[in-house]
């Protein structure tokens, strides 16, 4: 029946996304927790925590290879 088929099928293909965009943000969220609390452990409050997390991050995507790690994780997942 497309009535039940429909809504179990949008929950399920949001479950992965909602899991899928956790994986992706949690790494990203504890160099921002660390780089804060080094910055606060060393006395640097008045330094964004934004100006040393960011060049971290983007270090993070490059050395990891993440644009083609998600990409084929994406395509992947329509192959099956």
């Amino acid at each position: 029946d497309f009535i039940v088929l429909a809504p179990a099928y949008i929950t399920s293909q949001l479950k992965g996304a909602f899991e899928i965009g956790v994986l992706i943000y949690l790494p990203f969220f504890v160099i921002d927790l660390v780089t804060s609390n080094i910055l606060l452990a060393m006395g640097m409050m008045m330094l964004s925590p934004l100006t040393i997390a960011l060049p971290l991050k983007l270090l993070l995507i490059v050395m990891t290879d993440g644009w083609t790690l998600v990409i084929q994780g994406l395509v992947q997942t329509y192959r099956q």
